[in-house]
């Protein structure tokens, strides 16, 4: 299975922290949150990672190079300026990732959630949404969950954790332009085509300073150690 970690966005939250470093090198632990994904992702048994550019994307591909450091073929997608968003950087991504099904990992987030799953994931809907446990700055959530499928309409809605599995044939249809996920996910969602999964481990959106602040004080060797901390 491929994965691919979406680090195209602007960061305009975290400014100025990012109007000269992209989002993605941000360090958590005393290393970029980038790297955490990639030596997580080595680990679960992945070995092909397709990572979008967009804003100072340059200086992505330049720290992370091929990939062989860490056991892993990085693939670029690179994207036009401003971007195309989640599902239009998917879009223009499928060549790299092939008729699989492939994994997406927000390069913003940071968390517990074992890896390896998504490769145990037999998908038998169009996608699959790890969710987590509501955020104070998201307390209403996305979706629920109604007999292992996603759901709008369930009472108790959790957040998208920005970690899924999907199949190349949600996006096929759709032309790469700038296009967001939730509306793609939506549609889907209501012809029950998507499953779901709830998580309960640590997660964090490192979206804002704030946020990112408060990462930096977590311990544990899935985060990072005592020493690097």
């Amino acid at each position: 299975m491929r994965v691919m970690i979406l680090a195209a966005g602007r960061g305009e939250r975290l400014r100025p922290l990012t109007d000269r470093k992209p989002k993605p090198l941000i360090e958590v632990g005393g290393k970029p949150l980038i790297v955490h994904h990639l030596e997580k992702l080595a680990i679960a048994g992945f070995t092909d990672v397709v990572i979008n550019l967009g804003w100072l994307g340059e200086q992505i591909s330049a720290a992370l190079g091929d990939g062989e450091r860490f056991g892993l073929r990085l693939h670029y997608s690179p994207e036009p300026p401003g971007a195309l968003e989640t599902a239009g950087g998917i879009v223009n991504a499928l060549p790299l990732l092939g008729d699989a099904p492939f994994a997406v990992i927000s390069g913003d987030i940071l968390c517990d959630y074992p890896f390896d799953r998504l490769t145990a994931t037999r998908l038998e809907t169009l996608g699959h949404l790890v969710l987590v446990d509501n955020p104070a700055h998201h307390p209403k959530g996305d979706f629920g969950i109604d007999k292992g499928l996603a759901s709008r309409t369930t009472p108790n809605k959790l957040t998208f954790s920005g970690i899924a599995v999907f199949s190349p044939e949600l996006f096929r249809s759709l032309t790469p332009r700038v296009r967001p996920l939730r509306p793609v996910l939506e549609e889907a969602i209501d012809k029950q085509q998507i499953s779901a999964e709830h998580f309960r481990g640590r997660w964090s959106d490192v979206g804002t300073p704030e946020r990112l602040r408060s990462v930096n004080h977590w311990r544990g060797r899935v985060f990072f150690s005592e020493k690097e901390g």
